[in-house]
């Protein structure tokens, strides 16, 4: 005799229960029904607040017990990056190291360059049973940023890296650098060293960008001259400082300053004798031939502690949502030096 619709929907909480994450289809060939009766067993279940539902999974309200680190993998984190970022890609391997050690498996996914990438990418990673997100996003404009507001309904413990949620995402967790601070390092070392003409180029397709030159904004409002230009290969840099007579530039990130550092060269401007240059980012500024003095931002950390939010997060249940930042530091090598007035 077939069971009742009760006694299967007890059954869906058991063994959701003992395993925290079971994917529908699973359920359905378990419990020898069809995947549209778990779909509709589900969706009654979570409206009377006994499980949660995500894409294509069920999970527990409670975190299920798990052994301990030193003798078993605890379960699984996705962890999502976009392609070709090699800033991030330093965040990403101090979050994977951090969850390794707590005995975790982290599953990596790469978002392509497209518009739109991660919402697809984080379904099909959500359809595995994995207990938790860590998730770098895009978001080269605010356009982008709004649209992706469904990371606020995941459905498991989730943790942007590197990225100062806002709007609907604002009370999400999150890990990020506190980029003013690393703005004002820079002005403020350029400035000691007597430099009161300064140009930031800095692109404005990411958050980190933006953020940088909203900083330079209200940092340099006492400077004699201070522009803001986008950083790219047809901004005619070297132009831009001999026209505002800039002893001093600032560039987001470290590429597009030892480019600038060889177009330097190139017009017969000496570095740093003629322009002290700053790079942003630290993460190739000290292999030019001139290395560069440049603000890094705690790019590894920034993923551990992400990692370790997640972990307590796991661990206790909590749904309390945190905000970190973290301070970059300023590492001074030869490309800037102090202003000769003479």
């Amino acid at each position: 005799m077939r069971e009742s619709s009760e006694v299967r929907r007890q059954r869906i909480l058991a063994v959701v229960a003992s395993r925290g994450t079971v994917k529908v289809s699973d359920l359905a060939g378990e419990l020898d029904v069809s995947i549209v009766t778990i779909r509709r067993d589900v969706e009654e279940l979570a409206q009377l607040g006994k499980l949660r539902r995500g894409h294509g999974v069920v999970r527990s309200l409670t975190p299920v017990e798990q052994p301990s680190p030193r003798n078993a993998v605890n379960g699984s984190v996705a962890l999502v990056v976009p392609e070709r970022h090699t800033y991030l890609y330093e965040t990403m391997n101090g979050a994977r190291k951090a969850l390794e050690d707590a005995g975790m498996r982290v599953v990596l996914h790469i978002a392509p360059q497209v518009e739109g990438a991660e919402k697809p990418i984080v379904e099909r990673a959500l359809s595995e049973p994995v207990q938790g997100l860590l998730i770098a996003p895009r978001w080269r404009t605010h356009d982008e940023e709004a649209a992706d507001d469904w990371l606020a309904d995941t459905g498991v413990p989730t943790v942007l890296m590197e990225r100062r949620p806002g709007g609907r995402l604002r009370a999400m967790n999150s890990v990020c650098s506190d980029h003013w601070y690393g703005m004002h390092l820079a002005v403020k070392h350029l400035t000691d060293l007597g430099h009161r003409r300064i140009v930031l180029a800095a692109r404005d397709d990411s958050p980190t960008a933006r953020a940088l030159r909203k900083a330079f904004k209200e940092i340099s409002a006492d400077l004699e001259d201070a522009i803001t230009v986008r950083s790219s290969p047809d901004t005619g840099l070297v132009s831009v400082l001999r026209a505002h007579r800039a002893t001093a530039t600032i560039l987001h990130g470290d590429v597009d300053a030892l480019m600038l550092v060889q177009q330097l060269t190139d017009a017969g401007i000496k570095v740093p004798q003629r322009c002290s240059v700053v790079a942003y980012d630290d993460v190739v500024a000290a292999l030019g031939s001139i290395p560069l003095t440049a603000v890094a931002p705690p790019k590894t950390e920034v993923g551990k502690v992400a990692a370790e939010l997640l972990l307590r997060q796991l661990s206790s249940g909590t749904t309390t949502a945190e905000r970190v930042e973290l301070l970059p530091e300023l590492k001074v090598r030869s490309s800037t030096e102090r202003l000769n007035v003479s």
